[in-house]
């Protein structure tokens, strides 16, 4: 049987209260393409992996593929109503002339929020269904930090998430969800969805125990007795949403009771772990101490407040600022997202020393510019970092010194993600006493091997750690943290 399948991605994560509005060149800034433009070099990227599914199928099964527009935009505030609308028919249009098929793939974030629509994957895939009737087989690739809605589930068919967090299992999710939309396609298996809400919101980090053994034991499960597929639903804390929080979905071949009650089961299980997957955070002043006292290095300070990934500007100083103040040497921060002083500093040129303001450029939660005399190590044009064989764009950056301080700054905003953030521009991170990263886990996945000690430093910024800060609106309560279990 020939399989005619559709793939497209669409997809962003909204932090509700970031100060950076999300428009049509925060997608051209990440990844946005053209219907059939993703090329095969691109096929398993982060945010392309289904799209990559399904062409590697077209080689070795003869499925006929259409690869509609391809767009994701880093974190921020929520999308503009026009932007979401232009890319949401544009996926749709493609899709519409390609009917009729036997398969949809999406790739999505699940977090993506925009004026006016609260659910966006709800409601690009309602209007999927709508399309292709109830026949055709719609899977859809998610992030764990999603909000999973009624609206995403009653219009699909199969929902696969990562499971791993750094998400370094994209390409084995996607591998798993074209296989269950090709069996349910040629009638082998009804996938059924059940989902259990835990009351909970927390971030679960599957670097470290608890969840290394709770992912082992969910992992048991699958494969076994109508067991097609388990997902964690960690949910997005920073999405004000009506859907926010922790599910446990349980996927099986036609069996919806034994579904629900393994979802549950799961999910009271995972609940019992709140507060306990995420390491210990410790003030700026306590963080360098532990770090100083540390034999050895790098230790790696995670500034996790100012993580990009997370919908931070990543221009923050109170970290760096708190490095100067005391006078400690051998330190590389970074990447600070500073496309004024990136321009500056390239102007002047490599080898040069300049003036230059830093940092706290962006809104009251940014700390204050820091001034500094610089030199200028290295500048690189339209350089990338790497995430798990996944190229992201940096934008022109360069990296600049204060004696043994060195600082990489970039022009297009984004979390610390790989090693080669730094070693590009010629910084040796095994001379560093201390490393800080503006990121919240994804770069353990890189630096971890490297690092003598990792630290997780609780500095002000727009991810902040204390949900009780935030104006949320919308929630369904009670959700814990706000509220007692």
């Amino acid at each position: 049987m020939t399989l005619k399948v559709y793939s497209a991605t669409l997809g962003t994560e909204t932090h509700s209260f970031s100060p950076i509005p999300t428009d049509m060149d925060s997608f051209r800034e990440t990844l946005l393409l053209r219907p059939g433009e993703l090329a095969e070099s691109g096929m398993f990227q982060l945010f392309t992996s289904p799209q990559g599914a399904a062409m590697q199928r077209a080689k070795t099964q003869g499925w006929d593929v259409v690869i509609g527009p391809t767009a994701f935009a880093m974190p921020s505030g929520p999308v503009n109503r026009s932007t979401y609308e232009q890319l949401r028919n544009d996926l749709l249009d493609c899709l519409s002339s390609s009917l009729p098929v036997d398969i949809v793939l999406l790739c999505m974030h699940g977090a993506m929020i925009a004026q006016g629509y609260d659910d966006c994957e709800g409601d690009v895939l309602a209007r999927v269904r709508a399309l292709v009737g109830p026949d055709v087989a719609i899977g859809v690739e998610l992030d764990p930090h999603c909000h999973l809605t009624e609206e995403m589930t009653v219009n699909s068919d199969v929902i696969v998430i990562f499971k791993e967090y750094p998400h370094t299992d994209y390409r084995e999710r996607a591998e798993e969800l074209a296989e269950m939309t090709a069996s349910m396609a040629r009638g082998e298996i009804k996938p059924l969805m059940s989902v259990f809400k835990c009351g909970i919101v927390d971030l679960f980090y599957t670097t470290r125990e608890p969840m290394l053994s709770f992912l082992s034991k969910v992992r048991e499960f699958e494969g076994k007795d109508g067991v097609l597929s388990i997902s964690i639903v960690h949910g997005f804390p920073w999405g004000d949403v009506p859907d926010l929080g922790t599910k446990v979905l349980v996927i099986t071949n036609g069996e919806g009771g034994k579904g629900a009650a393994l979802a549950e089961e799961l999910g009271r299980e995972l609940r019992e772990l709140r507060g306990k997957c995420r390491g210990e955070r410790m003030g700026i002043a306590d963080g360098l101490d532990q770090a100083l006292a540390t034999e050895g290095g790098p230790v790696v300070l995670s500034d996790g407040a100012d993580n990009a990934g997370g919908g931070a500007p990543g221009d923050s100083t109170y970290i760096l600022e708190a490095i100067l103040n005391r006078g400690i040497d051998n330190v590389a921060v970074g990447i600070i997202w500073d496309p004024m002083a990136v321009q500056l500093a390239s102007k002047a040129g490599e080898g040069s020393q300049i003036a230059l303001r830093i940092g706290g450029k962006t809104c009251a939660l940014s700390g204050n510019p820091i001034d500094l005399n610089v030199a200028v190590k290295r500048v690189i044009r339209d350089s990338v970092q790497t995430f798990a064989g996944t190229k992201v764009p940096m934008g022109d950056s360069v990296a600049v010194s204060v004696g043994s301080v060195d600082m990489v700054l970039s022009s297009i905003r984004g979390q610390t993600l790989g090693t080669d953030a730094f070693t590009q521009f010629g910084i040796d991170l095994r001379t560093k006493k201390i490393v800080v990263v503006k990121s919240m886990h994804h770069f353990h996945d890189s630096f971890g091997p490297i690092a003598k000690r990792v630290i997780c430093v609780d500095a002000p910024g727009v991810v902040a750690a204390d949900l009780s800060s935030l104006p949320f609106k919308k929630l369904s309560w009670p959700l814990w943290p706000f509220d007692e279990i």
